[in-house]
């Protein structure tokens, strides 16, 4: 059985879409696309999808991570190229790579954020960064399933910058007069601290309250590295350890090709 792993994005207004909803059409792309899947046992056999941390609901990202298994081998850039095919623009898949470790999921340990506060004031939101920084804690409440949850949000941020925003055209939403952008890095923990979790905090600090709702998307997630201080490709170990032995579908193609074993 091959395991593929694969990065995808949810863009424009596909970032509307539930986790529910990619799981839908991802199925779908699955069979349009043929791709041979492997079906778990039982009386309702499903396909064997992974899949890791997914965005909120509402929020983009240009890093979103899933693994596959299949019954039968398959080039991955291919399978790429067919199931970006076979969904739609705005939920694309950027990379893919053959599993040849364990762990995918340990590995996204941090994510970095970009928050656009269309209609704050950039040097408003600058003091506010500086407070939170400044707090040992920044408590915000959270409404859960088991009721009102209260916790730190300041112990998981790693960095928090702010700077005025460019022009920009082709975003999902207009320039207004004044505009600011946060750049986040947080760590995942328990219970996860969201980018909204970080709003709610500088406004508890700092009493900032944009005054529409922040677009918010997900740059990157994966293993962060204590001492670079950034936040690592997942997909690398795999891609360094197809690079370093030939791939299934390498060694399958050569165990079949005609001539093979012969002197």
């Amino acid at each position: 059985m091959q395991r593929i792993r694969l990065r995808y994005t949810k863009r424009g207004r596909l970032r509307f879409t539930s986790h529910r909803d990619f799981q839908r059409a991802f199925e779908r792309a699955l069979r349009r696309a043929e791709v041979p899947m492997a079906y778990s046992a039982g009386f309702t056999p499903h396909p064997k999808v992974s899949y890791a941390n997914a965005a909120p609901t509402g929020t983009g990202s240009e890093a979103e991570y899933l693994e596959i298994a299949l019954a039968e081998t398959r080039d991955p850039q291919t399978l790429r190229r067919l199931l970006d095919e076979s969904l739609p623009d705005g939920l694309d898949i950027t990379d893919a790579v053959e599993a040849r470790t364990s762990g995918l999921a340990d590995r996204l340990t941090a994510s970095v954020w970009e928050l656009r506060l269309d209609g704050a004031d950039p040097e408003d939101v600058r003091q506010a960064v500086e407070t939170f920084l400044a707090a040992e804690t920044v408590e915000v409440q959270r409404k859960t399933k088991n009721g009102i949850r209260t916790f730190d949000t300041r112990a998981a941020v790693v960095e928090l910058t702010s700077a005025a925003a460019p022009g920009d055209p082709q975003g999902d939403r207009p320039l207004d007069s004044a505009c600011a952008i946060l750049r986040l890095v947080v760590r995942h923990v328990t219970p996860a601290v969201r980018p909204d979790d970080v709003l709610s905090g500088l406004r508890a600090v700092a009493d900032l309250a944009p005054p529409v709702p922040a677009a918010v998307t997900r740059l990157a997630q994966g293993l962060f590295d204590e001492e670079s201080g950034t936040v690592t490709d997942p997909l690398a170990p795999d891609r360094e350890a197809v690079t370093a032995a030939p791939s299934t579908a390498a060694e399958t193609a050569s165990a079949t090709a005609p001539g093979a074993g012969t002197a």
